[in-house]
């Protein structure tokens, strides 16, 4: 009898960038990666807005190799003075989080396109839920994620 695995594809964007996690294994291309770790960075509460090409590098590097030992940007530097306050423990440092949100999205997007999920918006908050079409429409809960907002990356700090 095939498993829930067995039926569900991994997500492919293309080859730049590599997510595993158990039997899922997510490619990515440059620019997916990209937009999928600023986003992350967004949701965390770690930078305030879009970013220019250097902090964006700073960024994916930051999420690829878990640092960021020559910055490109004022954001690479911010974050090597405050790292003390992002790495953490595992499970609570902002590379963990980052790569965690990466993935999510992907995985996520990638339940929407077998039909697993669907995305609805909702009017009263103006944002967009995931609901399972087969389980009433009821929006699916994610799990929450912490807020580096004390320790954000400004342009007007750096």
């Amino acid at each position: 009898m095939p498993t829930l695995m067995d039926r569900r594809g991994n997500y492919d964007s293309g080859d730049d960038f590599v997510l595993e996690y158990g039997e899922l294994r997510f490619t990515f291309n440059e620019r997916d990666f990209s937009e999928r770790c600023e986003q992350a960075g967004l949701k965390l509460g770690f930078v305030g807005g879009r970013l220019d090409d250097h902090e964006l590098e700073d960024l994916v590097n930051l999420a690829v190799n878990g640092e960021i030992q020559d910055p490109a940007s004022a954001l690479g530097e911010h974050v090597n003075d405050c790292w003390p306050e992002l790495c953490g423990p595992a499970e609570r440092s902002l590379v963990h989080w980052l790569r965690r949100l990466v993935f999510r999205s992907a995985w996520l997007d990638q339940r929407v396109k077998e039909g697993e999920l669907d995305v609805v918006l909702d009017p009263a908050e103006l944002r967009f839920s995931y609901v399972q079409p087969d389980r009433g429409g009821a929006p699916i809960e994610l799990a929450p994620e912490p807020s580096w907002g004390r320790v954000a990356y400004s342009r007007a700090r750096s």
